[in-house]
């Protein structure tokens, strides 16, 4: 032994004789009592706060010059009340144009003119542009743009601030985004009556065609007049209603503009992790953000919570509460303010400097930083948790009298253990989601939150601590105390920790912040033990350990609960091909593990830990029993959280390259929104019988043979069905294809000229045969380059706001024989008529449907011709 060795043992001697005393646990029915403290924590703490708003503004404070809930809430409520608003239609086109019109004209005459000019300017678009899987062909969307600048300004670089005002069907659409609209409205009535000055000039765009695959967006960016002189933008938009809104995308290499962002919110909310998990494409949505950075940098927002109510018919006004007005508009008008007097506005190219990591604390402040900050300070932060456990087993092996090889020895065992502990605190979750999902018993905390607890965070918890306590229940160790042996297991969680977060950080994921922080403050209790005789007082050092771990809990049920929050709705609607419990569980499993990974072995300061681990099986069975087996697990509920049922009235006609048709079948096309399908109705009067899986169709048919209407159907059309029904669909209109000329080119190449005609939304399917290949069409041919027909087919979903002309298009296929009095192509043409009235047989079949499912059903036509 060395003489520092020698030194240390002295010092420590006179605390071996209280040692046995120090080691003594607490009585068993404190250990309950301690994990319901961290319970209660969290919803003392981390729920209201999360739900936290600003109070609502009324017209008596409009003499303050700030933004005003009240005028807000009766602008949303003119406009909700338009009904659906879908594109083509004429609440969209013509009533709600005519409504922002008349107030932008009312702001602009009341307004301070001495300070300030407002262009109003009403556009028309057209194009096209590759989406997915798909083509985007577009005419006649609208776009209202104002253009709102200080009297004689000359900058040319500008700020946009946007918003949609078009609906998906069936939905007054109040959250979105006619709630952004009004925020809009307000933000710049208050700039334009108050006498402050900006450098740059900012373009509101108040966009007709979003819900439709962003096209309006596009259409303003590609075609516009104002659109080069934009430079960053400010985009507004939803998915849900009501609450905060989220800072979810911030531009790549801008991270002045999170600066900004943190400077001027009033009312903080906004993480990277949302940035990362929206852009795995995991969130079922989409937002003009996508069309806007590609030609400049900015910020991308949206309400989201209440995602129940989301793209149904109960997304109105009476759900949205004025606090949350005050909230949005406080924010918005503090930032875009701030914005339009950015001198990196001037050049936003120069301000490049790579990423940026940013999350808000329980919403009271805002943390940003660099990307290579976060690096160094992940890998400083790992590192030095590594260091201080050797040194904690150092001066374990010291005051033991033992060697230190003999404490690794030991260390290596436990850390094993914590490794198990780990993985069955991720894992356990995840079990029962398959088992739950395997007896068709998926989204059963749908509508009762609090399930997720006994579902998800009892097993985490279980995993967490069973192997832990198996193993201090069985070692006999008297060389190396018990609170040692406790401290190695947090020393091991650290460790494991730390490789997650070097790991990570090393792959260019900015959410590791995640795992840092947890791994931050358990280092700071280490470090004030080292420092002081608590970390050789028996448990004494747990209770800096408890006290330091307060923060990292706070934040890490805060975040994760967020997203659970924000997921769960979007469970129900993001098709019945996705689990969406797993999502769910692994969020809930990695949130207990972050909370609690360095609380949970502190059961074991207490006298029959057991009794703990057994607590935490019986709520988990008791709450599977409860969830599978009673009503308290059926998902649905009517109006606050329904069944989303999606069907077309279909009728579906097929031709021959003759000319004659081959089949005709009327029908009901289901696109289930969640896992549960037609099984969420069993037991109602609904009758399915006949209801028939399309999956065999679509391996043999062009696109199923069935009326995709977008995307999501496209996507989730292997688990549609299909319902037949003898009497024959009415269809309330004409959707017609025509043939206007064959012309052959030369041996090998023949073109074909068409005519579309039909209601705003329609598509278009080509789908050659074996030997022909389109070599040249009217459409982008980008688009025809990079998406290969087979085994689906090329897909145009064609769009026309204000300008229903019809569509002429051409095809150039290629044959080798140069045979062209054979089929060369499949063409199906589908026309939707959203908004329709219903038949009496529809009628009927629809009033069957019980009080929680929410529909969204509509006429269409699919007719499939050979050329």
């Amino acid at each position: 032994m060395s003489d520092k060795e020698k030194l240390i043992t002295q010092e420590y001697s006179s605390l071996s004789a209280t040692r046995n005393h120090k080691n003594g646990k607490l009585p068993w029915y404190f250990a309950s009592g301690f994990l319901l403290f961290w319970g209660l924590l969290f919803f003392a703490i981390v729920i209201p706060l999360l739900y936290r708003l600003p109070t609502a503004l009324t017209l008596e404070d409009a003499d303050r010059n700030v933004y005003i809930a009240e005028r807000a809430y009766k602008d949303l409520y003119g406009l909700s009340n338009l009904g659906t608003k879908i594109i083509g239609s004429k609440e969209n086109e013509v009533d709600a144009v005519e409504f922002l019109l008349q107030k932008l004209n009312q702001i602009k005459e009341d307004s301070l003119k001495e300070y300030f000019d407002i262009e109003i300017d009403l556009s028309q678009a057209s194009g096209e542009f590759p989406y997915s899987d798909l083509l985007n062909k577009y005419q006649g969307v609208q776009n209202i743009a104002v253009k709102f600048s200080c009297k004689n300004s000359t900058s040319q670089t500008w700020l946009l601030v946007n918003s949609h005002f078009d609906s998906k069907p069936d939905t007054p659409s109040a959250g979105d985004a006619g709630f952004m609209i009004v925020t809009m409205l307000e933000v710049l009535r208050v700039m334009s009556t108050t006498r402050q000055t900006f450098e740059h000039p900012i373009v509101f765009l108040f966009n007709g065609a979003e819900e439709a695959f962003l096209l309006a967006s596009h259409g303003f960016m590609t075609t516009h007049r104002w659109a080069p002189n934009l430079k960053a933008c400010f985009n507004l938009d939803a998915a849900g209603s009501g609450g905060r809104e989220l800072l979810f995308q911030s531009s790549p290499n801008h991270p002045w503009l999170v600066n900004y962002y943190y400077l001027y919110a009033k009312h903080p909310f906004g993480t990277t992790l949302a940035e990362e998990i929206y852009q795995s494409g995991i969130v079922p949505s989409d937002s003009d953000f996508t069309n806007f950075k590609e030609y400049m940098p900015g910020m991308d927002f949206g309400q989201v919570f209440n995602g129940y109510i989301y793209h149904t018919k109960y997304d109105t006004i009476d759900v949205i509460p004025r606090e949350s007005f005050q909230n949005t508009g406080d924010n918005a008008l503090s930032i875009i303010r701030a914005l339009s007097n950015a001198t990196e506005l001037r050049d936003t190219e120069a301000h490049k400097t790579g990423n940026v990591i940013f999350f808000d604390f329980l919403g009271l402040y805002f943390f940003h930083y660099s990307a290579s900050t976060g690096q160094s300070l992940n890998y400083g932060i790992a590192g030095t948790a590594l260091a201080l456990v050797f040194i904690s087993m150092w001066r374990m092996a010291a005051v033991s009298q033992v060697s230190i090889c003999y404490v690794i020895k030991w260390y290596f065992l436990v850390q094993v253990m914590q490794i198990i502990s780990f993985v069955l605190g991720l894992a356990l979750p995840i079990v029962v989601t398959y088992v739950m999902d395997s007896y068709d018993r998926s989204l059963t905390y749908y509508s009762n939150p609090l399930l997720l607890i006994g579902l998800y965070v009892c097993p985490s918890l279980l995993g967490l601590s069973l192997p832990i306590t198996f193993y201090y229940s069985l070692q006999q160790n008297n060389k190396i105390s018990a609170p040692y042996h406790l401290q190695l297991a947090l020393h091991s969680q650290a460790v494991i920790l730390g490789v997650l977060t070097i790991t990570l950080t090393s792959m260019g994921i900015r959410s590791t912040y995640i795992f840092m922080i947890p791994l931050l403050f358990y280092v700071i209790s280490l470090m004030l033990n080292l420092m002081t005789v608590m970390h050789d007082l028996g448990y004494a050092w747990t209770g800096l350990l408890k006290l330091s771990q307060v923060a990292p809990f706070l934040y890490s049920s805060y975040l994760m609960y967020l997203f659970i929050v924000v997921l769960t709705p979007m469970g129900a609607r993001g098709g019945s091909a996705s689990n969406a419990d797993l999502t769910i569980s692994v969020l809930a499993a990695l949130g207990t593990v972050l909370s609690f990974g360095f609380l949970v072995p502190l059961i074991n300061t207490f006298r029959r830990p057991s009794l703990v681990i057994f607590t935490l099986l019986a709520s988990t069975a008791l709450t599977i029993y409860l969830a599978s087996s009673t009503q308290v697990g059926f998902p649905y509920r009517a109006k606050t959280s329904g069944l989303r049922v999606a069907f077309l009235h279909s009728r579906n006609r097929f031709y021959e390259y003759d000319g004659s048709l081959s089949k005709e079948e009327s029908g009901y096309f289901f696109s289930f929104q969640d896992r549960r399908e037609e099984k969420a109705l069993d037991g109602t009067d609904v009758d399915l019988t006949g209801l028939v899986s399309i999956e065999t169709k679509c391996y043999t048919q062009m696109m199923c043979g069935m009326p995709m209407y977008n995307l999501h159907f496209v996507n989730n059309r292997l688990q549609s069905k299909w319902l037949p029904r003898s009497e024959p669909i009415v269809l309330p209109g004409t959707t017609k294809l025509e043939l206007l000329s064959k012309t052959i080119v030369n041996t090998t190449t023949v073109r074909l000229e068409f005519n579309l005609t039909g209601p705003p939304q329609t598509n278009l399917y080509f789908q050659t045969y074996e030997d022909v290949t389109i070599i040249n069409w009217s459409f982008t041919r980008k688009y025809l380059e990079e998406s290969p027909a087979y085994p689906l087919s090329y897909h145009v979903h064609f769009n026309y706001g204000n300008d229903s002309s019809p569509l002429n298009f051409y095809l150039e296929l290629y044959k080798w024989n140069g045979n062209f009095n054979v089929g060369l192509i499949q063409v199906g043409v589908v026309g939707h008529y959203i908004g329709f009235e219903r038949d009496e047989h529809a009628e009927n079949f629809a009033s069957t449907f019980p009080k929680y499912a929410i529909l969204s059903d509509w006429a269409t036509s699919y007719d499939r011709y050979i050329y």
